[in-house]
C-alpha cells in the first residue's frame, strides 16, 4: 500500500505533510505535490498533517479520485523532492474545500 494525494492539494499546496515525512517520497509541483509509490514507506505519519485532506491510502481514494494514483506515480518521475515545509501557496484557503481544479493542475 502507498499513499496519495488527491485533488484538493492542486491550488493549495500545503507542505506541513513533507515535513514529517520519514523519507523522501513527496515531490513539488508548481501548484500541488505527489507521494512516489516507490519511495512511501506506508507509515501514515503524512495524513494527518495536511489541512486539505488530500492524502489517502491507495485502497481509500474516492472512486473519483482514483487516477491521482497514476498523476502521482507520473509527476513523482519528474519533479524535484521536497523535504521542509513551505508556504502555502498564498490564495490557498480560498481553494481549499473547492472541486474541480483539475483543469488547474500545473505539470510543469
Amino acid at each position: 500500500m502507498t499513499y496519495v494525494v488527491t485533488e484538493n492539494c492542486i491550488q493549495c499546496k500545503y507542505t506541513d505533510c513533507a515535513e514529517v515525512c520519514p523519507v523522501e517520497c513527496f515531490h513539488e509541483g508548481p501548484n500541488f505535490l505527489v507521494i512516489d509509490p516507490v519511495e512511501c514507506i506506508d507509515c501514515a505519519a503524512c495524513v494527518p498533517e495536511c489541512p486539505a485532506d488530500a492524502i489517502f491510502a491507495d485502497d481509500e481514494v474516492p472512486p473519483d479520485q482514483r487516477d491521482f494514483t497514476a498523476i502521482n506515480a507520473e509527476l513523482a518521475r519528474d519533479w524535484p523532492v521536497i523535504l521542509r515545509k513551505k508556504a502555502a501557496l498564498p490564495d490557498a484557503e480560498t481553494w481549499n474545500g473547492k472541486g474541480d481544479k483539475r483543469p488547474l493542475l500545473r505539470r510543469s
